[in-house]
């Protein structure tokens, strides 16, 4: 990691390279820059929403090697060396929705949508753990993510359809 100074604010910059969705790319930036901060603003990956700042919504969670992480908790600076997928690296290469997507398009998972990111990274991680939940597993997976606009029946919903899709090959590499 390469250190600078910005002129400007006289904040020590750092030169980091970050592996989002596959691709590498290269960055300076403070610190104290928030991975979530440095995927939206930097990088141009808005499907990564910020809500609380606190950790608490899990509307920022990304997967960070595989494992939900929240995003708005974690230093673009600590990032370095992990694979992190971000929602819009869920999709399919040829663009078409991946089996979270798809069930929760299927089933209504979703309202206004803000809080939908982190539900379909943390999906994705607990079914990669748990392929086939049960009903209160599937609730259990996404205790972590707040919604302010479903019940989360639908939600719920979606996970149990999620696992079936994967499970009849819907998952293509």
């Amino acid at each position: 990691m390469t250190l600078s100074t910005d002129q400007q604010t006289g904040e020590d910059l750092y030169d980091v390279r970050l592996r989002v969705n596959g691709v590498v790319h290269d960055l300076r930036v403070p610190a104290r820059r928030l991975l979530s901060d440095a995927l939206r603003h930097d990088l141009g990956m808005t499907g990564t929403h910020v809500g609380c700042e606190h950790g608490v919504c899990g509307a920022c969670t990304v997967l960070v090697d595989g494992r939900p992480a929240r995003a708005c908790l974690m230093f673009a600076v600590a990032a370095v060396e992990v694979d992190i997928t971000t929602v819009e690296g869920l999709t399919h290469p040829d663009g078409s929705l991946g089996p979270v997507q798809q069930a929760f398009r299927e089933c209504h998972g979703l309202q206004c949508g803000f809080c939908t990111p982190g539900f379909l990274t943390t999906i994705t991680a607990g079914l990669e753990e748990n392929p086939d939940p049960s009903h209160e597993e599937a609730r259990e997976m996404i205790g972590g993510n707040l919604c302010r606009c479903t019940g989360y029946q639908n939600i719920v919903a979606a996970v149990e359809r999620a696992a079936v899709l994967r499970r009849e090959g819907q998952e293509r590499p």
